[in-house]
């Protein structure tokens, strides 16, 4: 029984699954959106959720507790000095999963994973 057991396993062990989020993670903080299937889209939406919340107050705790996570000075950075400001007055809702139609190879349903008032314009 799982009973209490939260989070869906994408059919991988836990240290794929872990270094495979922590992937997804810095790539959706750097690049602002990205394309993945749907049950990865929402997982990482808790994550990504709790790390924003994180980084908008900035101090060395929480600077070391999403190193952790991350693993990036170059994310982080971004994360304290752009992201964490950018969401002050908001109180959760951060980001949001659009879904895009099916993969090729094997149907699977995709969807982006997109950080609200991004600057269209920036790469």
């Amino acid at each position: 029984m799982r009973h209490r057991k939260c989070g869906r396993k994408l059919n991988r062990d836990s240290s794929h699954r872990k270094a495979m989020f922590k992937n997804m993670l810095k790539s959706v903080i750097d690049y602002e959106i990205i394309k993945t299937t749907l049950p990865k889209a929402k997982e990482l939406k808790k994550l990504l959720e709790f790390v924003i919340n994180v980084s908008k107050k900035n101090n060395l705790s929480n600077k070391r507790l999403l190193y952790s996570m991350i693993g990036s000075r170059r994310t982080i950075k971004k994360l304290f000095d752009i992201l964490g400001p950018r969401f002050l007055d908001r109180f959760g809702g951060y980001t949001r999963i659009i879904k895009c139609g099916f993969r090729n190879g094997d149907n699977a349903l995709l969807s982006y994973v997109e950080i609200l008032d991004r600057n269209i314009n920036d790469k």
